[in-house]
């Protein structure tokens, strides 16, 4: 026989269960607008009924409920977005700082511009123009001269800035590189807050929120793949568990555990490659050749600008621009003073020769055969600083050359527009110093912009699978509103049962067994 109470605690579930669900939409409105913050459910139960299939169970026509419980609070949230959205993150990361890097880049080189290389080099080869009208003005031969000293100088500028720019691409990969591992930490330590709930059959909804937080964080800086793992016996079959946290190439090769339970290893990187650039990536104890990191995010775009050794060469954004440059000034100087060792100078033809007859030097130096870092060397020779008249302006043997003679001057002039090989790689290329310059800045605008385009491409694919993401996990206050006013109605409800169970009891109390009074 069922008992005459049993009502009452029917209803007394059915309060408590929509209190803890009114509990749970309160909790969602608070937190409408924390960042990171899935919204959270209430998942009811029927409770077990009455009676239960047993010998001695009452003869009754079949079984009764006996109410609902709160069987767990659980995140409202679909992972197969999460990893969508990592992934595109982890591709914004990667394009986003590249273009970044080639925005600083153009901005050094300004090209065109009245202050760039190009507009530079124009004015020193109107300036031997103008000496080979008058090749015995002084005035002439000055501008000559200043015009030589803005070519030294905006190579040195352009080269200076650049390494400049590098020198900070590498201190912002130690900076990432200690985020990094910050956040490795940060998420293994939730994992061991997470191994010690789970088992009591809690969700620690609040520290899933953060977890995955820290992980579309991580997602933009490595190329990531998460996997779960039980946090033993007890857990609730919906309990996430602990993330195993790994880096992967973008073909889903793994390349290391960054995390696993409440352990993690950290990421660094190693500047032992050719010029401190980068050889070598180390994940805890493991080491591996960076150039096996075939994957995106901000730190690989970080290090593929600031510099990579490659086949044992450095390579990258900066390092192969900084190679053009040098590669450029070098081809120039050298053939420069080639053509200007062959003339005759003032005071050549006046029996007084110069001791160095070089119109560039390396910083103020003879040329050497080390093109590399030349162009933040590149200086006008000595002879040239101390006499105008150094300046070698005939052709000819200086016994029969004569101060009016500009033959040289014409042939210094037409240096630019001789092809010389400016690439000085293993496959030479022949060009004039305009063509070879107009091609690198080309090549970096092209670059550039498709590093431009990509970032808003993933930018944009990104904030579609966000609002993807959120239309399933924000909280909605519309919605919460509506559930508020269903739960209240259902515990408003269940309290009139009381009420009714209550004059149900005192009917039988107080009311049976009075017949005859």
């Amino acid at each position: 026989m069922r008992s005459t109470f049993m009502g009452l605690e029917t209803a007394r579930r059915g309060m408590f269960t929509q209190q803890s669900a009114l509990h749970t939409t309160g909790h969602n409105i608070s937190n409408a607008n924390t960042p990171g913050y899935t919204r959270q459910r209430i998942n009811f139960e029927q409770t077990e009924p009455y009676p239960n299939a047993s010998l001695n169970r009452p003869q009754i026509p079949g079984q009764v409920g006996t109410g609902v419980k709160a069987g767990s609070i659980q995140r409202v949230r679909e992972s197969f977005l999460d990893v969508q959205y990592r992934g595109e993150n982890n591709k914004l990361g990667y394009w986003e700082t590249r273009a970044e890097s080639y925005l600083k880049l153009e901005e050094v080189l300004n090209e065109p511009s009245d202050s760039g290389l190009a507009k530079t080099m124009d004015q020193f080869w109107q300036s031997l123009q103008d000496l080979a009208v008058n090749p015995t003005n002084s005035g002439a031969r000055s501008v000559v001269r200043q015009r030589g000293i803005a070519v030294s100088e905006t190579f040195n500028y352009l080269h200076n800035s650049l390494s400049s720019i590098q020198s900070d691409l590498k201190n912002e990969i130690t900076v990432t590189e200690k985020s990094i591992n910050s956040i490795l930490d940060q998420i293994s330590k939730i994992n061991g807050q997470i191994a010690d709930v789970e088992p009591h059959s809690y969700l620690p909804n609040d520290l899933y929120d953060e977890r995955d937080r820290l992980i579309d964080q991580l997602s933009s800086m490595v190329n990531i793949r998460v996997d779960y793992t039980s946090s033993g016996k007890g857990s609730l079959d919906i309990a996430e568990g602990q993330a195993v946290v790994k880096m992967v190439s973008d073909s889903g090769k793994e390349l290391g555990i960054l995390v696993s339970g409440d352990r993690y290893n950290e990421v660094k990187v190693n500047f032992d490659g050719v010029d401190e650039t980068v050889k070598t990536l180390s994940i805890g104890s493991s080491e591996f050749d960076y150039n096996t990191v075939n994957s995106t995010g901000k730190l690989k775009a970080l290090v593929d600008s600031y510099g990579f050794e490659k086949a044992g060469k450095a390579t990258g954004v900066y390092p192969d621009m900084l190679t053009k440059l040098d590669d450029l000034a070098y081809t120039f100087a050298t053939e420069f003073n080639k053509q200007h060792a062959l003339g005759v100078s003032p005071n050549e033809i006046d029996g007084n020769p110069p001791a160095d007859r070089n119109f560039f030097s390396d910083d103020r130096s003879d040329i050497g055969t080390s093109q590399k870092g030349f162009a933040g060397r590149i200086a006008l020779a000595d002879g040239i600083e101390q006499s105008l008249d150094n300046i070698a302006t005939a052709s000819g043997q200086a016994a029969s050359a004569t101060k009016g003679d500009s033959g040289n001057v014409l042939a210094l002039a037409n240096i630019f527009n001789q092809n010389f090989d400016y690439r000085k790689g293993d496959k030479p290329e022949l060009a004039n110093f305009s063509n070879y310059y107009e091609s690198v800045i080309g090549g970096m605008a092209v670059q550039s912009q498709e590093a431009e385009r990509l970032t808003q491409n993933s930018s944009s694919l990104r904030e579609s699978v966000d609002g993807r993401r959120k239309s399933v996990s924000s909280v909605s206050l519309d919605e919460e509103m509506t559930n508020m006013i269903q739960f209240q109605h259902a515990y408003n409800a269940s309290a009139r049962m009381i009420t009714l169970q209550d004059e149900m009891l005192d009917k039988i109390i107080n009311g049976m067994g009075t017949v005859g009074r």
